[in-house]
């Protein structure tokens, strides 16, 4: 069985997408699709640190929504357009409290929209 995850704070998506699926088979799985950015209103966060923490909020969100929480993460991979290893880590740390999920650091030309700097995706199982 699977159920997707659309929390109702979030603009809805603009293409053929859910920010987040719940698998259930013996365990549950959540995969959570790129989490940009974005604001409730729509709105970019400018800047990477806003950005960061914007983008991981909504992860968190996605998570809370599923019934999941940080200690279920189980992977994220980043994207970035610009070099933030060290801002990446402490971010984490600050949302995933000293779970250490596998984790993938990925620098890239650009994302989706322009004005996006980073990108989560991961995957989360209890």
């Amino acid at each position: 069985m699977t159920r997707q995850i659309n929390p109702s704070s979030f603009p809805p998506p603009q293409s053929n997408y859910s920010q987040g699926m719940v698998h259930s088979a013996a365990s549950e799985r959540l995969v959570i699709s790129g989490q940009v950015g974005v604001k409730s209103d729509g709105s970019v966060a400018q800047g990477l640190d806003a950005q960061m923490h914007q983008t991981w909020q909504n992860f968190m969100t996605v998570l809370s929504e599923a019934g999941f929480a940080a200690e279920h993460v189980i992977k994220v991979t980043i994207f970035t357009t610009v070099p933030a290893l060290d801002e990446f880590r402490r971010t984490r740390e600050e949302y995933l409290a000293g779970f250490a999920p596998a984790a993938t650091y990925v620098q890239v030309a650009g994302l989706a929209n322009p004005d996006f700097i980073v990108e989560i995706e991961g995957e989360a199982a209890k």
